[in-house]
């Protein structure tokens, strides 16, 4: 599933080619992928005649800005790409919604696994109150309040491993199995640790290895172990350099220990064991 590196690597590549050019229309080739409103034609009006100002993401879901002051939603979930095409180019089989532009191009969201969703959200409507999830985000990352002492909040009384509250977006907003388990080597902490024993000194690490992680996935495009691609279409760099995750059984790029992965609450989680220690 894309997490906040992919996400922010799409949303970098669709400000570079989309804004300011008109949509004249879209043809919706998969009913469900639109959440809200109900009507594909209403969807698709809405979005007429308007052009994107800008793009931005909150979590793992985008938002687009359009010159009517109304909203289109998109969130790319496990399997979701949006591409940026000429029209002739030949569809995909798992092509569900096709957006047209001004000047001869058009933005294709693929899904091979059809969970991905796209809301078009009216001028002077809250987008949180049609795309629901988003009143239930945690801090970003990158924001300036997302600190040790936000975590040590958050954390004080929850005695679920801290790998498991990594992934809770209600907590942080966009952080995946990756990007946990890569947070959790960088900052040398065991992901089966309980939440409420670390320490502020650790909570520090944490936060610093989050960010840290996270820009250096942004800088590399992103990890590509599936489907992901940017709008170009192009896979991201960062799995060939990632510590742990996705790399069982093979060194570890500090120690040399051979990285192991266990399962936490049905997810996997890898980490080296000298390094991170099982405490």
């Amino acid at each position: 599933m894309p997490e906040l590196p992919e996400v922010e690597t799409v949303r970098r590549g669709l400000e570079k080619v989309t804004l300011n050019q008109e949509i004249t229309g879209g043809d919706v080739l998969l009913s469900r992928t639109i959440a809200y409103p109900f009507s594909e034609h209403e969807f698709l009006a809405g979005l007429s005649k308007n052009a994107i100002s800008n793009w931005q993401r909150q979590g793992k879901y985008l938002l687009a800005q359009l010159s009517n002051s109304s909203h289109l939603g998109v969130h790319l979930r496990m399997t979701g790409q949006l591409l940026w095409l000429h029209p002739s180019e030949p569809l995909h089989k798992h092509t569900r919604v096709r957006l047209f532009f001004a000047g001869d191009r058009e933005l294709r969201f693929v899904d091979q696994r059809t969970f991905g969703q796209m809301w078009w959200i009216p001028k002077g409507q809250a987008t949180s109150s049609v795309i629901t999830g988003l009143a239930k985000l945690g801090l970003d990352p990158f924001s300036s309040e997302f600190s040790p002492k936000y975590l040590a909040a958050k954390l004080i009384n929850s005695r679920r491993s801290i790998k498991s509250a990594l992934l809770d977006q209600a907590i942080i907003a966009g952080i995946g199995n990756i990007y946990a388990d890569e947070a959790l080597f960088i900052a040398k902490i065991f992901p089966a640790t309980l939440s409420n024993c670390l320490q502020i000194e650790q909570l520090t690490e944490l936060r610093t290895a989050i960010i840290q992680v996270l820009e250096a996935s942004i800088a590399a495009g992103g990890t590509t172990f599936s489907d992901f691609l940017n709008v170009e279409g192009i896979n991201g760099n960062y799995g060939g350099v990632a510590w742990v995750y996705n790399r069982t059984g093979k060194p570890c790029r500090i120690c040399g220990t051979p990285i192991e992965k266990i399962k936490l609450a049905g997810r996997s989680s890898h980490f080296c064991p000298q390094c991170q220690g099982k405490s």
